[in-house]
């Protein structure tokens, strides 16, 4: 059984407050087609920003370690053979109408916690969403478009087959259920490789899943622990998974809580503080989750909780399962 989970993530905050409708840096197109690729591979670069960051590198080494390569971080010969074709890193797809939108999502718990959802706040988040990126970057990309319905866009090419181009919320059209269709729109496949185990490495700031031989299934950038919450370090193990939580804000367990602050159930959505998934530990109050700040991961601290990308954390949600061990170390 899944249980409250308390102590963990921050309140949400809209894209839209990291990315202001500014213009963005156009991508280098070389580290746009790498991080495209690492990500249909399973590595994950975080966000695709266009730029050869340290989440960049760190998913090059992941996956080097992955395909017994010289793990260096560098993007080599054999590193680039053995990713395959890097050619056609975006794709133009069309929009659909994603809403409803919610106006804004406000900053204190107690008012989060009066709305029916912590929702998408405009059609720009649900695409960065979709495509793992940026409003920022979907701007760069798509320089003077509107994002309206109809509209044909560029995006990164990290699409599943099968699962639709829009942004739209598909559940009423296929009779899917919501969880599917919140993998439809995070463009992440229902069907994964099982984890074995799960290593969380706070030096790196990585999150890896391996097989029963110990290879590197995926990596996923995180957000992990801070001076006042450190990451429990030990094994734990995979207690079970909320899908499209609810949050169960308790300002006790926040060092940096207002002393007005009440307990709060907020509701569920991408812009929860623990996103669209809390994968439950076996050490109480800790988890790994989703966040509303995509951009922010492996960037800031938490309050001791694992946070990923919305749709990094719902592709482990579909690798693990209870009793996995989860392996928490330096």
């Amino acid at each position: 059984m899944v249980r409250q989970y308390l102590g963990c993530g921050a309140i949400a905050l809209s894209l839209a407050a990291i990315f202001p409708h500014s213009a963005h840096a156009v991508p280098n197109k070389s580290a746009l087609a790498l991080q495209v690729a690492l990500d249909r591979a399973g590595f994950s670069p975080g966000v695709i920003d266009g730029t050869l960051g340290r989440l960049t590198r760190d998913a090059v080494k992941s996956y080097q370690e992955a395909n017994g390569i010289a793990v260096t971080g560098d993007v080599d010969a054999e590193t680039k053979s053995a990713l395959g074709d890097l050619s056609a890193p975006t794709e133009s797809v069309e929009v659909t109408d994603a809403g409803p939108f919610q106006a804004s999502i406000p900053k204190d718990a107690g008012e989060q916690a009066k709305l029916a959802k912590l929702g998408y706040t405009s059609i720009e988040e649900a695409l960065a969403e979709r495509y793992h990126t940026t409003p920022a970057m979907l701007r760069s990309l798509n320089p003077g478009d509107h994002f309206a319905p109809g509209d044909h866009i560029t995006v990164p090419a990290v699409a599943v087959r099968g699962a639709g181009a829009g942004a739209s919320d598909t559940s009423a059209e296929t009779g899917a259920s919501e969880w599917e269709a919140t993998l439809d729109k995070l463009n992440v496949a229902k069907s994964q490789s099982l984890a074995a185990q799960v290593v969380v490495d706070k030096s790196d700031r990585t999150v890896r899943v391996l097989d029963a031989a110990g290879k590197v299934l995926a990596s996923f950038p995180a957000t992990i622990g801070s001076d006042h919450d450190p990451l429990p370090l030990g094994t734990w193990k995979i207690r079970g998974v909320a899908k499209l939580p609810s949050f169960h804000y308790n300002p006790e367990l926040f060092w940096d809580a207002k002393a007005k602050d009440d307990k709060a159930t907020l509701p569920s959505g991408p812009n929860s503080p623990v996103g669209v998934v809390w994968i439950d530990l076996s050490k109480e109050h800790y988890g790994i989750h989703g966040t509303p700040e995509p951009a922010m991961i492996g960037r800031t601290t938490s309050h001791g909780c694992i946070r990923l990308t919305n749709w990094d954390a719902a592709k482990l949600a579909q690798m693990v399962h209870p009793g996995v061990p989860a392996i928490l170390q330096d």
